[in-house]
């Protein structure tokens, strides 16, 4: 299903649109760089919950939010020259024994955090310096672990841990990694996706970079009672250990029973063939198989379905095409917006 373009074209003449997008991971950057060029307005809520990489590294010796996903999302939707975004983004090697596999910007945000006290005064202070178009606002501003309960009764915790159980997860939850706690969202998060036109869920892991930011408690109940579009991206591919067989259907299922009802209005689903001749699954060891489309079963949770190629193949692995996605958040935004308008 497509749109035509001047219908686009209205809506940022007439107002910018407000998208929210919440999740993590390296398909979140894909579509913020499109959004951005598509002149959207757009806040990014990131995901504090990994706790692998450089991230779960520096999390491990300084009390900080994991910086990973917060400073790949800086840096989609910075302004600042090219070689700058580079230098943020250096990772050192590993002849460099003590900052072997640390990026320069975790150091930064963890700098910043230091200096500022905690991670969402960090990152706004980043996001001047960066020239952000947009907002960046992590998820919760202290730093969570996951929890993950499974189909056969026994628990674990922290991303990692979780997804080497190679077990069918049942559900998640979030704590406060300091004390245990139930965390909460800040206020400028919820706000964000209260005035919302879309409010977009991934692409990315479905249990560990969607949906411990949906079981912040504040947060979640902020989606659920949002009158914006609320859209969930599928994945192209399912991702051993967390959604190992799953079709379209049971990732919006995992979703609504999570939030405790059929909250996910349009679902985004590739209804293209994947050249799996192009795909090594040596170079990304997480993907197993093409999401199978289950129609009949996103519409039984009152989902709309909005299905394209939405592929974007390269480098032997599998990608949203980031302009055709954000061309459909931005069409679903504008309805939103307009259904409001006409709601008073």
């Amino acid at each position: 299903m497509t749109y035509v373009e001047n219908r686009i074209v209205r809506v940022i003449k007439g107002r910018r649109p407000k998208v929210v997008i919440i999740g993590g991971g390296t398909g979140l950057p894909v579509i913020l760089n499109a959004l951005k060029e598509q002149n959207a307005d757009i806040t990014a809520i990131v995901t504090v919950a990994d706790d692998g990489g450089s991230s779960g590294a520096i999390r491990n010796f300084i009390n900080v939010v994991p910086p990973g996903d917060i400073r790949n999302v800086l840096v989609s939707l910075s302004d600042i020259p090219r070689e700058e975004k580079h230098i943020f983004q250096y990772r050192f090697d590993s002849s460099d024994s003590f900052f072997a596999g640390h990026a320069i910007g975790n150091l930064i945000i963890a700098a910043l955090n230091e200096m500022k006290g905690n991670i969402f005064d960090a990152v706004q202070t980043l996001s001047q310096m960066m020239r952000i178009d947009g907002h960046v606002y992590p998820a919760s501003n202290e730093p969570l672990t996951l929890n993950a309960e499974f189909v056969d009764g026994t628990t674990q915790k922290g991303e990692t841990e979780i997804t080497s159980e190679d077990k069918r997860i049942k559900r998640i939850w979030v704590t406060n990694s300091d004390s245990g706690d139930t965390p909460h969202a800040v206020l400028p998060v919820l706000a964000a996706i209260m005035q919302a036109d879309a409010v977009v869920l991934g692409p990315g892991s479905l249990f560990t970079s969607i949906l411990p930011n949906l079981m912040i408690h504040n947060l979640g109940q902020a989606v659920k009672e949002t009158k914006a579009e609320v859209i969930y991206i599928c994945n192209i591919m399912t991702q051993k250990g967390e959604t190992d067989h799953f079709s379209s259907a049971d990732h919006v299922q995992v979703l609504n029973e999570h939030l405790g009802g059929h909250y996910i209005d349009t679902a985004l689903v590739n209804g293209a063939q994947i050249d799996m001749s192009k795909f090594n699954p040596n170079d990304y060891d997480e993907y197993l198989e093409p999401v199978r489309n289950d129609f009949a079963g996103l519409r039984a949770q009152n989902c709309r379905v909005i299905t394209d190629d939405f592929i974007d193949q390269r480098s032997g692995l599998v990608f949203h095409d980031g302009h055709k996605v954000a061309r459909e958040i931005l069409n679903l935004a504008f309805e939103a917006y307009a259904r409001r308008q006409q709601e008073g």
